[in-house]
C-alpha cells in the first residue's frame, strides 16, 4: 500500500496515480462499519477496474475545530490505523493533515481539489458522512458537486445489537471496562502498543515479576482494574494478567497511572522491547489491600481467573 500525505493547499501532483475507488471518512477503531465503507471501496474497485484507496485525516477534526480541548485519545492511533487498512488490501492511503485552512474549504472545493483533482472514478463512504466547512457536503448534496466527474456508493449504517456500531459505542464500553465486547465491533480484540520501562520492581519480590508498559498516550486506556490480557513480544504472544491503577496498596498518593503485566510462562529481560498489550476480560476493580499476604492471595485468584478464561477460549483467538 503506497501512503501518500497531503495538505492544504494541495501539495500533489502525479500524472501516473491511476484511476480510484475511494473510501472517505476518518475511521477511528477501523471497526466493522467502517470496514463495510473501505470493503466495499475495494469491491468497486475490483468490479470496475479501479485501484483500491482510501483518505482519512490527521489530526482528529475535534482537535483543530475546538470541540475538544483535551489531548485526543484514540481507539486506533494513525499508525495502528495505517496498518490495518494495509491489511484490508488497499493500494493507496491518503491521509490529509486537518487544519484550520483545510477545514474552511467549500464543500465544492474540496470534492474539485481532494476527490476529482486525486483522479477518483468511484466514491465510496457512510451515509453519515460529511465535508467542507461547517459540514455542509453530505451524501446528498455529493451528486451535485461530483460535477458528474465519479459515481458513487452510499453505505448504510451497520447495526449490530440494535446498536449503530460506531466509535462512539466503542469509546463508551472503553471507558467502561467493557473490552471484552470489542470484538464483535472491531473485528478484532483492542491492543494498545508501548515501550517496557524501569518501574519499582516491588512485583518480582512478591513472587510475581511485571512488565511496567509506557503506552504511547494517545491511546485509549481502560479503566482501573486488573484485566485477562495476551501480551505480544519480540513477535511472540503469551497470557497473562495486567493492572491498570495507582498501586494503592503502596503508593498512598500516587498520581500516575501504572499499566503493568504479569507474563504466566515468560521471565526474561525486555526492557526498552516495543510490546503489545491484547485486552481481554475485566476480572475485578483495582483495590488496596491490608498487606502484602493478602496481595498476593488476590493475584493468585486473578493469575488462576485469567488462565480459566484462556483454556475456555483459546480457540476464538
Amino acid at each position: 500500500m503506497e501512503v501518500i500525505r497531503l495538505s492544504y493547499p494541495i501539495n500533489f501532483v502525479n500524472p501516473e496515480l491511476p484511476s480510484l475507488a475511494m473510501a472517505l471518512g476518518y475511521f477511528d477503531g477501523v471497526h466493522l462499519g467502517h470496514q463495510q465503507v473501505i470493503l466495499e471501496a475495494k469491491r468497486q474497485a475490483e468490479e470496475k477496474a479501479l485501484s483500491s484507496a482510501v483518505m482519512t485525516f490527521d489530526p482528529h477534526p475535534s482537535v483543530v475545530l475546538g470541540k475538544n480541548t483535551q489531548h485526543v485519545h484514540y481507539i486506533t492511533p494513525l499508525s495502528e490505523k495505517v496498518n490495518i487498512i494495509e491489511n484490508l488490501g488497499i493500494d493507496y492511503l491518503f491521509i490529509i493533515e486537518f487544519t484550520p485552512e483545510f477545514a474552511s474549504l467549500l464543500p465544492q472545493e474540496f470534492i474539485d481539489q481532494y476527490v476529482i483533482g486525486l483522479n477518483v472514478q468511484h466514491v465510496v463512504a457512510g451515509f453519515d458522512f460529511t465535508y467542507g466547512r461547517m459540514g455542509k457536503g453530505t451524501m446528498e448534496t455529493l451528486p451535485f458537486h461530483s460535477r458528474d466527474q465519479f459515481s458513487y456508493t452510499v453505505v448504510p449504517e451497520y447495526v449490530l445489537g440494535n446498536e449503530k456500531v460506531s466509535s462512539t459505542r466503542i469509546r463508551r464500553l472503553l471507558k467502561e471496562g467493557g473490552t471484552i465486547e470489542l470484538p464483535i465491533l472491531l473485528g478484532r480484540y483492542y491492543t494498545t502498543t508501548g515501550i517496557v520501562v524501569h518501574g519499582d520492581k516491588r512485583g518480582r519480590t512478591i513472587g510475581f515479576p511485571t512488565a511496567n508498559v509506557d503506552l504511547y498516550d494517545e491511546y485509549i486506556i481502560p479503566p482501573t482494574g486488573v484485566y485477562a490480557v495476551r501480551f505480544k513480544v519480540a513477535k511472540r504472544w503469551f497470557d497473562g494478567v495486567c493492572n491498570v491503577g495507582y498501586k494503592p496498596t503502596f503508593n498512598k498518593e500516587s498520581l500516575k497511572l501504572s499499566v503493568e503485566v504479569h507474563l504466566f510462562d515468560y521471565n526474561q529481560d525486555i526492557y526498552g522491547n516495543e510490546v503489545v498489550i491484547e485486552w481481554h476480560l475485566y476480572l475485578r476493580k483495582e483495590q488496596k489491600f491490608s498487606g502484602i499476604d493478602e496481595l498476593v492471595t488476590q493475584i493468585e485468584k486473578d493469575k488462576q481467573n485469567a488462565l480459566d478464561y484462556f483454556e475456555e477460549n483459546r480457540q476464538t483467538f
